[in-house]
């Protein structure tokens, strides 16, 4: 099972109703199976930090600066005047008519606490026997066609309506080891896959092994299991906090969502050491038959040696990121380490703190600078739930209160929650799960799909 445990510690969260709140969570590492099952478990291990801020990066500041005064100069006093006749007759002239601009409409409500449900999408029944999910994506090209990704390395196509029933599409299982925190993580298609075929892949493949990023070859009716080409294999130490996510930009560049290889406490340094690829979002030019390195790298050199795929840094174990396709803004869900769970909207160059801190708190601050911290969007403590699943941002049309809402959920309590990706106020419950979420899914139409491990997948309504 992906996050072990789960029968173990119950729904103690069952009638949490939250409204408009800013939260964090404890994730005791006893609910993982030996090294932390889950991706988002942690570990037994773990430190507890102590309570006090992260110091956040400043922003730019400035004044606008005036026009100069123009010096007046004299008249030169008239030599002669003349009287002056008035009409007897003032004209009258009409006023010029001030066209009138309709003040834009305010923008809706946000959504209300607790005023939603989530209703079946692609129900377990239709699922069948697929279990363990975590990705659902709809297949570019082909609208009504998306596929469900087992961590145990098989990938099924489905109809987004519901009709027919699974299919196998593609199988590699033979080239990773599935269980706890291990397994195939991620698959995402190609921005151009209806004409270039391509998908890639994130697994681990041994237990503990390195994890790979790779590119297969497919088409509508299949994946070729055989075509795999490996585009980056990352040493790793341990069989947790692996991450991870693949996601596309509008450019086209590949990111990738990395753990910092697990542990208990990150105990190699590898949120904050530049010279790895663990504990990253990396972001990669794929077009080719290889990769290269994207101009806009924060430390793109041309040298060493620290890596130039690294787009942001400072993260434990991020489970599932997105890319808006509205803004290209950058979201995940970062699950902590036994007390707090943090969202981040990851910038270039962001250092998002760990192991220096937990969301907002101090968790280890030998040999950490003073300030450049990134602070979280959103942090909730363990009463709440104890692993983080990242989520989307919303661009439907049913639920227009929600339209730039970015959502996410607790794998273990079931709770989802949402929070304006484009202002700074705090967290909205939105409902609860009775088997919390594995991954979000944007549709074509912009609505929500939300996954569960093992009970189907969802939509979110009223």
């Amino acid at each position: 099972m992906l996050f072990g445990g789960i029968a173990g510690i119950g729904l103690l969260f069952a009638s949490v109703a939250v409204a408009s709140l800013v939260m964090g969570g404890d994730e005791p590492e006893e609910q993982l199976r030996e090294v932390c099952e889950s991706p988002g478990e942690d570990d037994e291990d773990c430190d507890e930090p102590t309570s006090s801020s992260r110091p956040r990066s400043g922003s730019p500041s400035g004044s606008p600066s005036g026009s100069p005064t123009p010096t007046p100069t004299k008249s030169p006093k008239p030599t002669a005047t003349k009287a002056v006749v008035l009409p007897t007759k003032v004209p009258t002239v009409a006023p010029t008519a001030v066209p009138i601009t309709a003040p834009p409409p305010p923008p809706p409500p946000g959504p209300s606490p607790n005023a939603y449900r989530i209703a079946p999408y692609l129900s377990d029944s239709y699922l069948g026997s697929i279990g363990s999910v975590i990705e659902f994506a709809v297949m570019p090209g082909s609208p009504n066609t998306g596929i469900v990704a087992s961590q145990n390395g098989k990938i099924y196509k489905v109809s987004l309506d519901g009709s027919g029933s699974p299919q196998l599409w593609g199988d590699i299982s033979s080239k990773l080891t599935a269980g706890g925190e291990e397994g195939l993580l991620s698959v995402a298609f190609s921005p151009g896959f209806a004409s270039n075929g391509r998908v890639f892949v994130y697994y681990t493949k041994g237990s503990p092994a390195p994890n790979i990023l790779a590119r297969y070859s497919g088409n509508s009716s299949g994946l070729n299991n055989n075509s795999e080409s490996i585009l980056l294999s990352i040493p790793d130490f341990a069989a947790n906090h692996n991450g991870g996510h693949i996601a596309f930009d509008s450019a086209g560049y590949l990111y990738l969502s990395t753990g910092d290889g697990g542990g208990g406490g990150d105990p190699q340094e590898n949120g904050q050491n530049l010279t790895t690829l663990l504990g990253k979002v990396l972001r990669l030019d794929v077009s080719g038959s290889g990769y290269t390195i994207p101009a806009g790298n924060p430390f793109n050199d041309g040298g060493g040696p620290i890596r130039e795929e690294i787009f942001a840094y400072g993260f434990r174990n991020p489970w599932r990121m997105t890319i808006d396709p509205a803004t290209d803004q950058i979201w995940l869900g970062d699950v902590g380490q036994g007390t707090w769970e943090e969202v981040n909207q990851v910038v270039v160059g962001g250092n998002y703190g760990w192991d220096c801190y937990e969301g907002n708190h101090d968790f280890e601050l030998s040999g950490c600078a003073n300030t450049g911290y990134r602070a979280p969007r959103q942090e909730y403590d363990h009463s709440f739930g104890q692993a983080v699943t990242g989520g989307v941002i919303y661009r439907g049309g049913s639920l227009p209160e929600l339209q730039g809402w970015y959502l996410y959920g607790d794998f273990y309590s079931g709770h989802l929650w949402a929070v304006n990706a484009a202002g700074s106020g705090g967290s909205v419950h939105l409902t609860q799960m009775p088997s919390g979420p594995s991954s979000f899914t944007l549709l074509p139409d912009g609505e929500v799909a939300i996954v569960s491990y093992e009970s189907g997948i969802f939509r979110l309504t009223r």
